[in-house]
């Protein structure tokens, strides 16, 4: 069964925004990039400095859906790995998701929330026997925000290095991912101000969150 041509019904001739066009221009590279970790975090960098909402998101895959090529057909089928909710659908409906398919692995806690103020969470992610993992630093004095971000591909180095700092608890995965939710519901709401590796890696949280919970 071929998939729905179009996403999202909008005036014949709409343009993008400027926003839009950078995003598109920003993702010229996914073609050239195989590793799937790498595609998820160009995509995830190209709207680190704009806060994407539905709108955002269905005017862009229906560009990428008009404008037949491998540069879209590929930004289309990223566009349904790392989205979630419907423009992940939308993306969905008009190219498959690229592989392999992501899991969710073990998860770490670091809690200083007592005497420093802050926990880091270390949780741990595969694509087929690519092992990954990302690293928050949630500011507890600020009610959870999440302050920092950032991807790694050596798990154990990580944990090692974290270990030294304080006491490393394995904490299970929804859980992790619960806390997580909350951090970054307050990032979407606007009501912290963070740095730009948060927001870089932004959609990849976003979709591992999506993921832990089913």
């Amino acid at each position: 069964m071929s998939r729905k041509p179009t996403v999202v019904h909008r005036p014949q001739g709409t343009r993008l925004s400027p926003a839009q066009r950078a995003v598109v221009r920003r993702c010229r590279a996914l073609s050239r990039v195989a590793d799937p970790l790498e595609l998820e975090l160009v995509v995830s960098g190209a709207v680190a400095d704009v806060r994407p909402d539905e709108e955002f998101w269905a005017g862009l895959i229906e560009h990428a859906v008009s404008v037949p090529g491998a540069r879209h057909h590929t930004l289309l089928r990223v566009l349904a790995a790392v989205l979630t909710g419907r423009p992940r659908e939308w993306a969905a409906n008009a190219a498959v998701p690229v592989g392999p398919a992501l899991a969710v692995g073990d998860a770490w806690i670091c809690d200083r929330s007592l005497d420093a103020g802050y926990l880091v969470l270390i949780c741990a992610y595969r694509f087929a026997e690519q092992a990954h993992a990302m690293v928050f630093l949630i500011d507890e004095l600020a009610g959870g925000a999440v302050r920092r971000a950032f991807v790694t591909r050596d798990v154990d180095t990580a944990r090692q290095r974290l270990a030294r700092h304080g006491r490393l608890t394995r904490i299970a995965a929804d859980a992790a991912h619960w806390l997580l939710a909350k951090s970054y519901d307050r990032l979407d709401r606007g009501a912290v101000d963070v740095g730009g590796d948060v927001r870089r890696t932004r959609l990849l949280a976003r979709r591992r969150i999506a993921l832990a919970f089913g």
